[in-house]
């Protein structure tokens, strides 16, 4: 890239192409609804193309992503708009079938905040622990709790079809 902290179009279609799945999900873990989740996904993407931070690899550029992605989906699940819509007047989408969930990732949808993103990032993404800590700039033992909890939560709901490898 060059000193300029803009980047080309070109740039900015393989980062999109690289982390659209992974912002779409961590989005959707939020979000709950297709509508919802592509706003923030357009958010998030715009946010990088706004202020066009400096990567020092392709895992610190993940990590950015996911990290603004969360923060963008917290911004607009607190903003007074939402805590005004009547949820009986929204329309049922089924989201199900459209990011190809099961009955675990619908279980993992229903955690509370604090346990989804640690939980999405350390089974889907494949972070440890202290990789998330470092993401959501929490202590180690509160990531490592979160996951200890919401693993507690899960094997509850899912009962014996919770099988955690």
């Amino acid at each position: 890239m060059s000193d300029s902290l803009l980047r080309t179009d070109e740039e900015i279609a393989d980062i999109y192409q690289r982390h659209k799945k992974t912002v779409y999900q961590v989005c959707y873990a939020y979000m709950k609804n297709p509508a919802d989740t592509e706003d923030a996904v357009q958010d998030t993407f715009f946010r990088l193309i706004k202020s066009g931070p400096e990567f020092d690899s392709a895992e610190h550029e993940k990590a950015w992503l996911i990290r603004v992605a969360a923060n963008v989906c917290k911004n607009m699940v607190r903003h007074w708009w939402r805590r005004r819509e009547n949820i009986e007047e929204l329309s049922e989408v089924p989201c199900s079938e459209d990011i190809g969930t099961d009955e675990v990732i619908s279980a993992v949808l229903d955690l509370p905040d604090r346990y989804k993103t640690a939980v999405y990032l350390y089974y889907y993404e494949g972070y440890t622990s202290t990789e998330i800590a470092g993401l959501l700039k929490k202590p180690k033992s509160t990531i490592r709790n979160y996951l200890h909890e919401a693993r507690a939560i899960l094997r509850e709901r899912l009962g014996e079809d919770f099988d955690e490898e």
